[in-house]
């Protein structure tokens, strides 16, 4: 759980970051209409999230960076017994303060009140404010027809003394490292992982299907209260298995096939990422075994070469030259350069909040307390051959750590749970 102490400190690190007489305003967003007057369901804005813990639609973050003080303000909807009784209970004040650490918690009607005097040109109450910073990733939603850079041509319509900046790359730069909070976080959505992927294999076998394999994670996740899924669920037999987001779950799992799973829990937010392969029938095929154990390998020594220092960027291409090798070794390709037609895709992302979490660039150096994903595969058309192997990975001061090394991956341990049920 992270505490109101922890979102105080994020907030005052991007504060120290910020020249004087700027403005932040992070919107939560706003549930995306689905059809008619229905909407989905509501997906708080991360980098909102990440300052204040706040987990409610239609709520505004404002920080101010003034000439003699900073000051923080919270805006949340009113409380209203008639609507709370459609679409349920709306964060009380108190709890609000509670949860972010934000003292000065107003409600949102007064929201354009306040930024009126704050941006006031001749007597701004914190002085001349001559710069406003928003999230302008692409089509982030703060209202049903409103997105944050329609918002930003608005302000400055509004206030022609502005400027307009986008914050995004500045945050991202705080959120690439974890707090032993966060990592505890996500250690937790990987046990979650684990309980699933390990239900998946007592009750998997030929005959079944797909989507029996999906469904059963997702009881599993569903059945802990504190976790949701990080992202649909990914279950790929046979010849499926060389699509990456193969999006149906129908076919039949058939014997001498494998099965590719990429899946993951996620809590408060923080995501697991895992993927896994496995023989339907209990047993890997020669051939199967033979590519398994070039991803297996390329899978361990990748989590091996990464530490602080090197690149995302380098990570992919280590991973990459390695299969190739490999493969051209077994025979599998012709030549170095054909790796690229069975294996499509790259190693290695970072993990938080996000899935596909945020970062500055492929070319920044890892530092300690960035979690990345190592997921190597290989995809076979031919042979109806598609492996993944994914874990998550935190870089420490002096190398890495594979926090998800509990989930069996061992062609011995994945056959012999197989065949034990």
């Amino acid at each position: 759980m992270i505490s109101a102490n922890e979102y105080k400190e994020r907030r005052e690190r991007l504060l120290d970051k910020l020249d004087e007489g700027t403005l932040v305003i992070l919107f939560a967003g706003a549930a995306r209409k689905s059809s008619a007057d229905a909407t989905y369901d509501f997906e708080v804005n991360r980098n909102f999230y990440y300052l204040t813990g706040i987990d409610q639609e239609n709520s505004i973050l404002m920080l101010v960076r003034g000439f003699s003080e900073n000051h923080v303000i919270l805006f949340i909807d009113e409380k209203d017994e008639r609507k709370e009784k459609w679409t349920g209970l709306k964060l009380p004040i108190d709890e609000a303060v509670n949860i972010s650490g934000i003292e000065d918690v107003l409600l949102t009607s007064s929201y354009e009140g306040k930024l009126e005097v704050i941006l006031n040109k001749e007597n701004g109450i914190y002085g001349l404010i001559k710069t406003v910073c928003l999230d302008l990733e692409k089509e982030l939603k703060i209202a049903e027809c409103k997105s944050t850079n329609e918002y930003a041509t608005e302000l400055g319509l509004r206030f022609p003394h502005i400027k307009v900046f986008d914050i995004y790359r500045d945050i991202a730069n705080l959120r690439m490292v974890k707090s032993p909070e966060e990592i505890e976080l996500i250690k937790d959505a990987i046990r979650t992982t684990e309980v699933g992927l390990n239900n998946v294999l007592k009750t998997m076998e030929v005959g079944k299907y797909e989507y029996n394999l999906r469904n059963m994670f997702e009881f599993t996740v569903a059945e802990d209260m504190q976790a949701k899924l990080a992202f649909p669920t990914i279950v790929a037999s046979g010849k499926n298995g060389i699509i990456l987001h193969y999006p149906n779950a129908h076919s039949l799992l058939n014997n001498h096939e494998l099965v590719l799973m990429d899946c993951g829990a996620r809590k408060s937010y923080y995501c697991a990422d895992i993927s896994r392969t496995y023989p339907i029938n209990g047993t890997f095929s020669e051939k199967q075994k033979e590519i398994y154990e070039i991803v297996l390998a390329c899978n361990k020594l990748t989590a091996n070469f990464i530490r602080p220092g090197v690149t995302i960027q380098e990570v992919k291409d280590f991973a990459k030259n390695f299969l190739a090798d490999e493969c051209l070794a077994h025979g599998l390709i012709e030549k170095k350069e054909n790796i690229i037609k069975v294996y499509y895709h790259g190693c290695s992302h970072h993990l938080g909040l996000d899935t596909h979490d945020v970062s500055d660039t492929l070319a920044k150096p890892l530092e300690p307390g960035n979690i990345i994903t190592d997921e190597p595969g290989l995809y076979f058309k031919e042979f109806g051959i598609g492996i993944r192997i994914e874990d998550d990975i935190l870089v420490t001061e002096t190398g890495s750590e594979c926090l998800s090394k509990d989930i069996i991956k061992e062609v011995e341990d994945i056959e012999r749970i197989l065949q034990s049920r």
